[in-house]
């Protein structure tokens, strides 16, 4: 069972993309634009401005961090000596914003894009997953999902599992041994695929929105549901067998799971998701809580 929920760090502007590396908590801030490292004490560090917005972070085999930038449809490449290359250009399959992002031990990445105007209210259209060579070129990994978000990849290199945040389910698939995604199938499914259409009658239909997620050593998911205001412990086939809320009841859009012990979850937390509302203010914050489950898998 999940502990009580602490405040850890306030202040920032809409945060996602969390991630343990190296004793610190990375994480990206949409609207101020930073790539941020965060002590366990909650001292904070700009590592890296991404005037794009950043989200999806990662690692290559170097130690160099890629990360998403969401409006010019890019992932980046940043080295430690503060240079920073355009990685891929994903521009030939993004429909909407690029997003988040999951990293391989070996360097290849899979990002998911919005697929349509989010911010301006418009109607769901599917969006691809991408895949990204090591090299940085750039393939079609897999096509019809219904705004591909949140991915981990399982602690045996084997599986994919991405969520479908207008979708009320977890999709997996199978990784070949060059790479390309095969068998999909339901991870977890909280309800029936709606039909692209109104967003209005889309989140009618939604029982879980799918959004930032973490694999742990049970092959449980955690998984922020962006539509319930809370993150969800989830079992492959879809029960939910713990939750965590904010004691305001504010919105969780991101989680994933560290500390030393892999035991902690941290939670990316804002009052909403506007895009007008939150890069206005810094009212988002970071919130942990202790878990009895370790972390696994990627991210």
């Amino acid at each position: 069972m999940a502990g009580t929920m602490q405040r850890f760090v306030e202040g920032g502007t809409f945060f996602e993309g969390p991630r343990w590396k190296d004793g610190h908590w990375w994480v990206s801030d949409f609207y101020s634009h930073a790539v941020s490292k965060i002590s366990p004490d909650g001292h904070m560090e700009t590592v890296c401005e991404v005037p794009g917005q950043p989200s999806g972070l990662g690692w290559m085999p170097d130690g160099s961090m890629l990360v998403v930038s969401m409006l010019d449809h890019r992932v980046l490449r940043c080295w430690p000596d503060g240079r920073i290359d355009t990685h891929a250009d994903l521009s030939e399959f993004a429909t909407g914003h690029a997003n988040d992002m999951v990293v391989a031990e070996d360097g290849t990445a899979w990002v998911g894009n919005f697929g349509f105007d989010l911010m301006a209210g418009a109607d769901l259209h599917p969006a691809s997953l991408v895949r990204i060579s090591p090299e940085g070129s750039v393939s079609l990994a897999a096509d019809d999902l219904y705004f591909p978000n949140g991915a981990v990849i399982t602690p045996d290199n084997k599986s994919l599992i991405v969520g479908e945040t207008f979708g009320n389910r977890m999709t997996t698939f199978t990784i070949a041994d060059d790479g390309e995604l095969t068998d999909r199938r339901a991870w977890a499914a909280f309800g029936p695929r709606p039909d692209p259409g109104p967003r209005a009658e889309l989140l009618n239909q939604l029982e879980v929105g799918p959004d930032g997620c973490c694999l742990d050593a049970e092959n449980h998911l955690w998984i922020a549901d962006a539509f319930n205001q809370r993150c969800i412990r989830v079992a492959p086939g879809g029960d939910i067998v713990d939750e965590v809320k904010t004691p305001d009841g504010q919105g969780i859009f991101a989680c994933m799971l560290g500390g030393e012990d892999g035991r902690t979850l941290l939670m990316c937390v804002a009052p909403d998701s506007s895009a007008k509302r939150r890069s206005q203010v810094r009212e988002a914050s970071l919130w942990t809580a202790r878990v009895d489950v370790p972390h696994a898998g990627r991210p």
